[in-house]
């Protein structure tokens, strides 16, 4: 169903993972997507490819937001391609650190930050331009935000930061007619989840889940594109646990 007919969207960190499925989902349901990458130009282009075979459109765009700078790299781009008018914005790109509080670095530390939690702000602040009434904005949480994961206490105050952004985006931006919403997903098997290739760390995620199977990119995928659409019009300054019922 092309429920997204005629709508832009961007997502970040597009070239796999949970950001790839998005991209093609947003793609299947009648969207422009545009497919940022930092690294990995082959996947993203992959992915663009996918797209177009489908008779989709879509576009790679390279940034890295790592850098102070790399979110008003990116809306520039965006907004030289788009013109005036932005519908969907899924903020994906992220990175994680596993490290006991003893052994947590300061320029991990910060890198999480700078990827996790300023440029997904700066990325909104510089697209607000072209961000306007029906647009949807979906940041990226985690289960780690609401429970203890591993060692994962640095990543998870990012995510806890996630939420706490989507609270104020949406009460800010709501009047301008924007929905902003947030998806905490938990563990999810991808090729850059090493804990689920392990006997130990699958047993594991399967112990602490209501639902006795791995997540897939798709599972989530899914409901960043329901929240993208008019179907969620109503929903605005939430976050929505897509955990399998992780730690109930």
């Amino acid at each position: 169903m092309n429920t997204l007919s005629g709508k832009t969207a961007l997502v970040t960190g597009a070239s796999r993972g949970i950001g790839r499925a998005t991209a093609l989902a947003l793609a299947k349901a009648g969207a422009q997507v545009l497919i940022h990458y930092s690294r990995g130009a082959q996947e993203a282009e992959s992915v663009v490819a996918d797209i177009r075979r489908a008779r989709g459109r879509a576009e790679a765009i390279a940034t890295d937001l790592a850098e102070p700078d790399g979110p008003h790299k990116l809306a520039k781009h965006v907004r030289s391609i788009v013109g005036d008018r932005l519908d969907i914005l899924v903020a994906n790109a992220g990175i994680s650190k596993s490290a006991t509080i003893e052994d947590a670095k300061v320029e991990d530390f910060d890198s999480l930050y700078a990827v996790n939690v300023r440029a997904p702000f700066f990325l909104v602040q510089q697209l607000l331009p072209i961000l306007g009434q029906g647009s949807s904005v979906v940041l990226l949480s985690s289960l780690a935000a609401h429970a203890s994961v591993g060692t994962l206490s640095a990543y998870a105050a990012t995510k806890g930061a996630v939420d706490t952004l989507v609270k104020h985006f949406a009460s800010e931006l709501g009047p301008r007619g924007i929905r902003v919403n947030a998806v905490a997903p938990g563990v999810v098997e991808t090729d850059m989840s090493t804990f689920t290739k392990t006997d130990q760390g699958r047993d594991y995620t399967l112990s602490m889940q209501a639902l006795k199977r791995l997540a897939q990119a798709d599972d989530i995928a899914g409901v960043i594109s329901f929240l993208a659409s008019d179907a969620a019009r109503w929903v605005t300054g939430d976050t929505l646990r897509v955990d399998g019922g992780s730690k109930l």
